[in-house]
């Protein structure tokens, strides 16, 4: 898969995550922080660089079973059920790729592991 192929990926997931109730945010890795830091740097710009919105996505290929597994990282509000809205985005995240997938003729199976950072 190319890099944009990953890119689409977590671009739905992040879409499909983002619209399940409850869900606050996508939080970033760390790593996700550091690289939009040095790119602030290397723009010579005041402030951290903006995040990309699938920042809190991870998306990878298994070639040994010939699926996707795709990790959220996500920010709930304290008002929802934790369980349920994991849940809730599990299964929409999983639906949202697979379509993309199917979309694009290359259907596969497709794991999603979400973490709830925190609430707020």
């Amino acid at each position: 898969m190319t890099t944009t192929r990953i890119r689409d990926i977590q671009q739905a997931a992040a879409r499909a995550a983002l619209a399940v109730p409850g869900v606050a945010a996508l939080q970033p890795s760390l790593a996700d922080r550091l690289a939009a830091a040095v790119a602030s740097r290397a723009q010579q710009t005041s402030g951290a660089a903006p995040l990309p919105a699938d920042a809190g996505i991870r998306a990878a290929h298994t070639p040994e079973g010939g699926g996707w597994h795709v990790e959220v990282r996500c920010v709930l509000h304290e008002d929802h059920r934790v369980l349920d809205v994991a849940q809730q985005v599990r299964e929409h995240v999983r639906a949202a790729v697979t379509a993309l997938l199917a979309q694009h003729g290359t259907p596969a199976p497709v794991t999603v592991l979400v973490t709830v950072i925190r609430t707020v």
